[in-house]
C-alpha cells in the first residue's frame, strides 16, 4: 500500500462519517469541520497502531534520532544539551510507547470532539513535533558527511545518501515514506492544526462528556496494555517488516541483489572545491571529459542512478559470520534441513579489565643423526617459557538475561538430541565476548556475529528463537512464549 491509497480510504471513511454525522446529530455546526475531525483522528488512529504493533519498533527509531541529535548539538552553542540525549535513549522504549498511545488517544478524542480546545492544542503541538523530526530528517539529504547540520555554508545539492536517519518510522514497517514525502504531509497537517486552534468551537461531541471521559480513560489503559504486549510477552501479532514468518529469505535476498546489480549509472554529480560549483554530467559525456575533472580541483559528490526494479529491505543485508571472520550465512540459505538460530541483537553485562600473568612457550629447532640414518633430522625443542602480563577484557553478565539464555536449555538439548541444528546470533560482539557468554549460560553450540539492527528486524525479542529450512522463515517465538521443543516437532517435523 503506499501512502497516497491510504490517504485516499481515509478520506472516504472520513466522508462516510461526517455524512451519518450532519444528516442524524443535532446541533451540528461546520460539515467542514466535522470532515477534518475524523479525517485527522483516523489517520492519527491508523499512524498510532501500526506502530503500537510493534513498539520496540518506534523505540529503535527514536534511539537513531537521539544519537543524530547528540552529534548534531555536540560543538555548537547549544552543546549543552547534547548530554540529554544518551539518557533520553535509555528510555527510548518508554519514550515510544508513550507517543504511540498519547497519538491514538487524541486521534480518538478528535473524532468524539472531546475536550475541543485541549485536544485542538495537543494537536498542534504533536504535529509540530512530527514535522521537526521530519524535517530533519528531510533537510540532512542536503548536509554532506562530515558536515554539521547548523554549518549552513557546508549544504550541497539533496542526496538520500547524506541522510543521517532515512525513514522517519511514521507508519512504522507499514509503509516506508520518503524522508521529503513525510515532511510535506505534516506541513499539510499544520493546516487542520491551525483551524482547529482558531475554530475549535465548531467541533461537534458524540455522547455525553462522561461517556467520553470513559472512553477516552478505558483506552488509555487499553493501548498501555496492548503495546506491552507485543514485546514483553509476546511479539508483535502482526508484522510487517522483511522477515515475517513465511518469507522466503534467500529467494527474496537473490531478487533485490539482482535488482541491485541492474542499477546502472547515468550521471556523475561534482562540485569545484574553490568556488563550490555545481556540475552534472551524463554518464558518456564524463567518462569522456573526466581528465577535464581532476580530482585536486574537483569532488565527486554523487553518482545518478536508475532506480532499482524492487527497492532493497533489510533481507540484503542478511549476513553474519563465525569468530573468525567468516560469512556462514549462505550456508543457512541453502541448507534444506531445519535448524533454530537463536537471536540476541545485545548481550547483557558490563564489560571490565582483569590483568593475568601467561605463558608463552618459545620452541627452537635443531639437527640431529641418529644411529639408524646417515641423514640429518629436524627436530623441535622448548628452548624457554616465557611469563608476561596481559590485560584481557572480562564481563560480569546480567543475571536475569543469564536465565533467559538458561531457560532455553530444555529446548536446545531436544533440537540437538532431534539432529536439528542450532546457532546463535549476537550483535555486535567480539570473538572473546562471544566464548565468555558461551561459557556463562552452559550452551555448547555456535555463536556468530552480525549487526545488531539487522538482528532486531528478524524478531522483537532478546533473545528469541527462529526456525528455518531451505531459507524460508518457518516460524519465530518469543523468549517469553517458547513452547516445548516435542510440540514445535509435532507442528513443523
Amino acid at each position: 500500500m503506499t501512502i497516497t491509497t491510504l490517504l485516499i480510504y481515509i478520506g472516504i471513511i472520513a466522508l462516510a462519517l461526517t455524512l451519518i454525522v450532519g444528516f442524524v446529530k443535532k446541533g451540528h455546526k461546520s460539515w467542514f469541520m466535522t470532515f477534518l475531525q475524523y479525517f485527522t483522528g483516523v489517520l492519527f488512529l491508523i499512524s498510532g497502531w501500526v506502530k503500537a504493533v510493534d513498539p520496540m519498533g518506534t523505540g529503535f527509531k527514536l534511539e537513531q534520532y537521539f544519537a543524530e541529535f547528540e552529534t548534531l548539538f555536540t560543538g555548537t552553542w547549544f552543546s549543552f544539551i547534547s548530554p540529554i540525549f544518551p539518557v533520553m535513549s535509555k528510555y527510548g522504549l518508554a519514550l515510544s510507547i508513550v507517543t504511540i498511545v498519547f497519538e491514538m488517544v487524541l486521534g480518538l478524542m478528535l473524532i468524539m470532539g472531546h475536550k475541543p480546545k485541549l485536544s485542538s492544542w495537543l494537536f498542534l503541538g504533536l504535529v509540530v513535533f512530527f514535522t521537526f523530526l521530519t524535517g530533519f530528517t528531510f533537510l540532512t539529504g542536503y548536509v554532506p558527511s562530515g558536515v554539521n547540520f547548523f554549518n549552513f555554508s557546508g549544504w550541497g545539492p539533496y542526496a538520500t545518501s547524506n541522510m543521517r536517519v532515512t525513514d522517519c518510522g511514521c507508519f512504522g514497517d507499514f509503509i516506508k515514506l520518503e524522508p521529503r514525502i513525510s515532511f510535506y504531509k505534516d506541513i499539510f497537517l499544520l493546516f487542520p492544526a491551525f483551524y482547529f486552534v482558531f475554530r475549535h468551537k465548531d467541533m461537534h461531541q458524540l455522547f455525553s462528556k462522561k461517556v467520553r471521559n470513559w472512553i477516552t480513560g478505558i483506552a488509555t489503559v487499553a493501548l498501555l496494555v496492548y503495546c506491552m504486549n507485543n514485546f514483553m510477552w509476546n511479539l508483535p501479532h502482526a508484522d510487517f517488516r522483511p522477515f515475517a514468518v513465511g518469507t522466503d529469505v534467500a529467494a527474496q535476498k537473490l531478487i533485490e541483489e539482482e535488482a541491485a546489480a541492474s542499477v546502472e549509472i547515468v550521471a556523475y554529480k561534482l562540485k569545484n572545491k574553490s568556488d563550490g560549483k555545481i556540475v552534472e554530467l551524463p554518464y558518456a559525456i564524463y567518462m569522456k571529459q573526466y581528465k577535464q575533472y581532476p580530482k585536486a580541483e574537483w569532488d565527486v559528490i554523487e553518482q545518478v542512478k536508475t532506480e532499482p526494479k524492487i527497492v532493497a529491505s533489510k533481507i540484503s543485508d542478511f549476513e553474519f559470520a563465525d569468530t573468525q571472520g567468516h560469512t556462514v550465512s549462505e550456508d543457512l540459505l541453502v541448507d534444506p534441513e531445519a535448524s533454530f538460530m537463536l537471536v540476541c541483537y545485545e548481550l547483557k553485562g558490563s564489560a571490565g579489565y582483569e590483568k593475568r600473568m601467561v605463558s608463552d612457550t618459545v620452541f627452537g629447532l635443531d639437527t640431529v643423526i641418529t644411529a639408524d640414518s646417515d641423514i640429518p633430522q629436524i627436530v623441535k625443542f622448548v628452548d624457554r617459557i616465557d611469563e608476561r602480563e596481559e590485560t584481557i577484557e572480562v564481563y560480569d553478565w546480567d543475571e536475569k538475561y543469564i536465565s533467559k539464555w538458561q531457560s532455553l536449555t530444555p529446548f536446545i538439548e531436544g533440537a540437538l538430541q532431534d539432529g536439528k541444528k542450532v546457532f546463535a546470533v549476537a550483535g555486535g560482539a567480539s570473538h572473546h565476548k562471544l566464548e565468555q557468554f558461551g561459557k556463562a549460560v552452559g550452551l555448547d553450540i555456535p555463536f556468530y556475529e552480525a549487526d545488531d539492527i539487522l538482528l532486531k528486524t528478524i524478531v522483537r525479542s532478546n533473545p528469541g528463537v527462529v526456525l528455518w529450512k531451505n531459507g524460508k522463515i518457518i516460524d519465530k517465538w518469543h523468549i517469553k512464549r517458547i513452547p516445548s521443543y516435542d510440540k514445535v516437532k509435532s507442528e513443523h517435523f
